[in-house]
């Protein structure tokens, strides 16, 4: 039953599409002003969009971390670990410090303790007592209040909410930049493909419009919920792809009915009926995968595939409302203002080098196959040494104010400075203390006196470690530490967390997988009725994203582009495999689905498999390898002007969307099509009865 109606849901929305485009035409000033008052609507807010945006959101329900951290809030009022140090230096550093308190006093959200000193610098501590989503809010009104650099004496603020703070102001100046990139690449790229400007401009403008609307709804959720910084960033990067690939399906279509002899209102219904239907479930196909992403109970990373849906339907709402109105007002127009070219851009040119590489994939299928394949295989290798880490401060330049000032106060402090591994027992605190103390655990600084909490129930044991707190060191004392204290003792702090939301990630991986696997299999089994082609595609993905993760790891982990100039941070973002794992599977969507069905609609017309297979990637490589360029370009504007989480992110996509568009879906799915010959199209007598036949 549920087969039946998903594939008449199909042709519904062929038919509506193609209702759509004639509605769309005859009313086009009408959808133009109503995009146009949305945009303007939208203006302010989108503008806007980073200044409710948090760091936060990364706490596992139920994780040892946040059980230790809700017990000192609750029961150690007077030991709550400060969120936020005032960082005083200077030759006149301890004059500054009365100043600095009398500024903190009037600041109803924060608790100052008591100010100690190391040289010439002076720390006063200060404990956060408002909500937690505020925290990095009160981090930028603090900064804005205290930081001052004058001769005699220097003032920062620096904590973890303080890191986020800059990071905002540092993400929306890497936003700039990797726009700023990535629009006149995409250009070029759109007038090389389609040497015409009128194309090439369309496409830009859906990708802006989509973009430009989206931060103003991710305003809108950011004051309802808690939404992380990396959201503007992430759906920038991804909009813009996105938008651009779909108008781009739907353009390349539709000039080639206009070439072909269609009239206009023709050539567009066309285009709408396919291309946009592809459009449509590809586009699905991804909100699908990203909410893949809910699976994993961290709120930060859902907040980011929250952002990222927004902005795929958005771009897919655009492709089929904006785009449509812009063609029927240019028409045949679309083909003016020809770029001269030192090449050919022309569909004949591109046949018939698509047409050589057909036919020499058909002639050598096995080769092919194993080629590809043995490449793919070989770049996945590294994923099985794979190391992730969670660190804030990496996130911001190095020349950054709070990073230069963290590191300084690290450096007279020592590297576990502010974040001490938290030993919360029942047991005799002071006993625990002396264990800890005998034991000489290696990279273990101090262990401070036990302090009791105010129900006289639990002990609190602060250990402070001589190793940075997010590295390998610090989870394998820790390690230690709960071994120590035995399994009564519950741990927390910064490296504890950095655990917590590791294990909560990786642990939620199957669960993803799972999802997506599923959702990419059944949308194939609808399209094109058949049980195999949808496996073979799930298995191309999976090459794809184990590609990608190979190569972060000889990146980012085992530096092998450090000869270049680059400093590997030496580890990989925890947050970027699960990111690629969901976005990758999604746009590949969007090649598979017009290659397939390409190759279905030959395969339907004259039931020859290998012609079939040769003509389907005829008609579909010229656009699938534009589209995937753009991906890349608009991937690669963020590599070089993001932070290091969005240029793990930004390489992984782009490796595993350029692997994908060309190796898979242009040598090793034909390939493999043209091996498994008429089995392509194998569907068992009982499931085809249920699934009625459907135009593509």
């Amino acid at each position: 039953m549920y087969a039946v109606a998903a594939a008449t849901l199909g042709v519904m929305v062929e038919r509506s599409l193609g209702r759509l485009a004639g509605l769309v035409s005859r009313r086009r000033r009408t959808v133009f002003v109503v995009w146009v008052a949305l945009l303007a609507a939208g203006g302010w807010f989108s503008l806007h969009q980073a200044d409710h945006l948090s760091g936060g959101g990364w706490e596992v329900p139920g994780s040892p971390s946040l059980q230790v951290a809700d017990a000192i809030q609750k029961d150690w009022p007077n030991a709550i670990p400060p969120a936020f140090t005032v960082f005083i230096t200077g030759p006149q550093g301890r004059a500054r410090v009365a100043a600095v308190q009398r500024l903190v006093a009037a600041q109803p959200n924060v608790q100052p303790g008591r100010p100690f000193s190391r040289g010439n610098a002076v720390f006063l501590p200060l404990a956060y007592v408002g909500k937690s989503s505020n925290a990095i809010d009160e981090a930028t009104h603090l900064r804005r209040a205290l930081v001052q650099t004058a001769a005699t004496a220097q003032t920062r603020v620096i904590g973890e909410p303080a890191i986020w703070s800059n990071f905002q102001d540092v993400s929306k100046q890497q936003l700039a930049r990797g726009e700023a990139l990535g629009f006149p690449l995409i250009l070029l790229i759109l007038l090389a493909g389609f040497g015409t400007l009128v194309a090439a401009v369309a496409p830009l403008a859906l990708g802006f419009a989509a973009v430009f609307l989206s931060g103003a709804v991710i305003y809108a959720l950011s004051r309802s919920f808690e939404i992380s910084v990396y959201v503007t960033n992430m759906a920038s990067m991804i909009g813009i792809g996105v938008a651009v690939d779909y108008s781009l399906f739907i353009v390349s279509r539709f000039r080639r009915e206009l070439h072909e002899g269609a009239k206009p209102d023709q050539a567009l219904e066309r285009a709408m009926t396919s291309s946009g239907t592809a459009v449509v479930f590809s586009g699905a196909a991804v909100a699908v995968s990203l909410a893949a992403l809910f699976a994993i109970d961290v709120n930060a990373l859902r907040s980011m595939a929250a952002g990222a849906i927004v902005v795929v339907c958005i771009s897919m709402l655009a492709s089929i409302t904006l785009l449509p109105a812009l063609l029927a007002a240019v028409g045949t127009r679309v083909d003016r203002l020809r770029i001269p070219l030192p090449w050919r851009t022309t569909e004949q040119g591109s046949d018939a080098f698509w047409s050589g590489w057909a036919r020499r994939v058909m002639r050598r299928p096995v080769t092919g196959l194993l080629a590809g394949a043995g490449v793919m295989l070989v770049l996945s290798i590294p994923f099985f040494w794979m190391q992730t880490f969670n660190r804030g401060l990496d996130e911001l330049p190095r020349s950054a104010e709070v990073r230069v000032a963290t590191q300084h106060a690290q450096t007279l402090m020592g590297p576990g400075f502010g974040a001490p591994v938290h030993v919360l027992t029942s047991n005799y605190g002071p006993l625990i203390a002396r264990t800890l103390t005998n034991a000489h655990i290696p990279g273990v600084a101090r262990v401070a006196a036990p302090v009791l909490s105010s129900t006289k129930k639990q002990w609190l044991v602060d250990v402070t470690l001589a190793v940075p707190v997010e590295s390998g060191a610090a989870r394998g004392i820790v390690h230690r530490i709960q071994e120590v204290a035995g399994q009564g003792a519950t741990l927390g702090g910064s490296t504890v967390f950095d655990l917590d939301v590791a294990n909560a990630i990786f642990g939620g991986l199957w669960k993803m997988l799972l999802v997506i696997l599923a959702a990419c299999y059944v949308v194939l089994l609808l399209l094109l009725r058949s049980v195999l082609l949808p496996l073979k595609a799930v298995l191309m993905n999976l090459l794809s994203v184990g590609a990608a993760y190979g190569v972060l790891v000889a990146v980012f982990q085992w530096g092998w582009l450090d000869w270049t100039g680059y400093s590997s941070p030496g580890y990989v973002e925890t947050i970027v495999p699960a990111l690629v794992l969901a976005v990758t599977f999604g746009l590949s969507m969007d090649y598979e689905v017009f290659l397939l069905t390409r190759v279905r609609e030959r395969w339907l017309e004259h039931g020859d498999n290998e012609r079939a297979v040769a003509e389907g990637l005829v008609r579909s490589a010229r656009t699938i390898t534009s589209a995937a360029l753009v991906m890349v370009a608009v991937f690669f504007a963020f590599v070089v002007a993001g932070a290091p989480s969005l240029k793990e992110l930004g390489t992984g996509l782009g490796v595993a969307i350029l692997l994908d568009a060309t190796l898979v879906r242009l040598l090793i799915v034909p390939a493999a099509m043209r091996l498994l010959g008429e089995w392509n199209w194998w569907m068992p007598k009982p499931l085809a009865r249920l699934l009625p036949a459907a135009s593509h």
